[in-house]
């Protein structure tokens, strides 16, 4: 059985999360701050993190940070409408997915499934012994490591699968909802900010001038690629 943990500081929040999760056979703990989320994943094995960004003592970015140190489980933000800008602060420190207050219950353990599914394959299956590489870039599928230039990288699970998607289809335009569909292996829920600010942290660790690329390019109005401007 998954184990989730459940981050808010509203109990009526969590009480909800509850109820849908335990519906779907899930066991659930709960935390209603940063800090004890940190001490939960420390002292028992969680599958995935239900977060807020708003709490008292230490809030879900900072937790983020903290967690992304020791853990790679994946964590799907509860945020406000209002908090776009967390949004995109959450995701860049390491969370997964997010979504929004009040949330769709539908959604929601849609985006459960899709995360849970990702991270216990990550633990399983045939793994490649093939290094995919363009440039200076190398992603060893079987260490699961990415060098830039001979100096490894740390990428998020998420960057490493976007990488590892547009890598092994070089020069192959993806529209955001076709990233998303193969990565979160998921239906795509108007996520193409959540690809965009990952494609942007991406840039952010394997450019040496991210406003002028050189590997992973945009096409306007069409999506993303990866290609070697010097060949």
């Amino acid at each position: 059985m998954y184990r989730i943990l459940i981050c808010d500081d509203e109990k009526d929040i969590v009480s909800a999360l509850r109820i849908y999760l335990v519906s779907d056979g899930y066991e659930v703990v709960e935390a209603y701050n940063g800090q004890e989320a940190l001490a939960m994943i420390k002292e028992k094995e969680i599958h995935l993190v239900l977060m807020d960004i708003m709490m008292p003592v230490m809030d879900g970015i900072s937790a983020m940070v903290k967690i992304r140190e020791i853990s790679n489980v994946p964590v799907i933000l509860l945020t406000a409408k209002s908090e776009d800008m967390d949004k995109v602060l959450g995701l860049t420190v390491g969370a997964d997915d997010y979504v929004t207050k009040p949330f769709n219950p539908v959604e929601l353990q849609a985006r459960v499934k899709s995360q849970l599914r990702r991270y216990m394959k990550l633990g399983g299956g045939t793994i490649k012994e093939d290094v995919l590489s363009i440039g200076g870039i190398e992603l060893d599928d079987k260490a699961k490591e990415v060098t830039l230039d001979g100096e490894v990288v740390s990428l998020t699970r998420t960057e490493y699968d976007i990488l590892k998607l547009l890598l092994n289809h070089k020069g192959q335009v993806f529209s955001p909802a076709q990233i998303y569909q193969q990565v979160w292996k998921d239906v795509a829920f108007g996520t193409e900010n959540t690809v965009a600010v990952h494609i942007r942290h991406l840039r952010e660790k394997l450019e040496y001038d991210p406003a002028n690329p050189r590997y992973l390019k945009v096409v306007w109005g069409r999506g993303y690629k990866m290609e070697d401007d010097n060949g």
